[in-house]
């Protein structure tokens, strides 16, 4: 069993930057596949980008791509979400997920370890 948890959020100006930490606790950090999904209020929770057990595939959700970047450190039992030229659209509660997996599914009743979630709001 794996514990998440997220940090990183808060609020930042449109076109900013913000990276979020996954860190897990627990052995076993590369077996996981994992990803960050978010939820806006009102609305379903929905994935953002993913990546792999061994960190070479990723995906990323045609809403973010070219602005973000997902990574993970094996040594430090940490996943990243670096997510730069934010815009107003992007706040949401962002989550970090992981399952035990080669590759890393897109859809959140697949995954079985959820993070409490961080706030990331996009505001001028």
């Amino acid at each position: 069993q794996v514990q998440l948890v997220e940090s990183g959020g808060g609020l930042v100006q449109p076109g900013g930057a913000l990276r979020l930490s996954c860190t897990a606790s627990g052995r076993s950090f590369g077996s996981y596949a994992m990803g960050w999904f978010r939820q806006a209020p009102g609305m379903e929770r929905d994935v953002v980008a993913t990546i792999s057990r061994t960190g070479r595939t990723t995906y990323y959700a045609d809403s973010v791509k070219g602005r973000v970047t997902i990574s993970r450190d094996a040594a430090k039992n940490t996943m990243y979400l670096q997510m730069n030229s934010l815009k107003p659209e992007d706040t949401a509660v962002y989550y970090c997920a992981a399952v035990i997996a080669l590759f890393a599914p897109f859809r959140e009743y697949e995954y079985d370890y959820w993070g409490q979630g961080t706030q990331v709001t996009v505001s001028s």
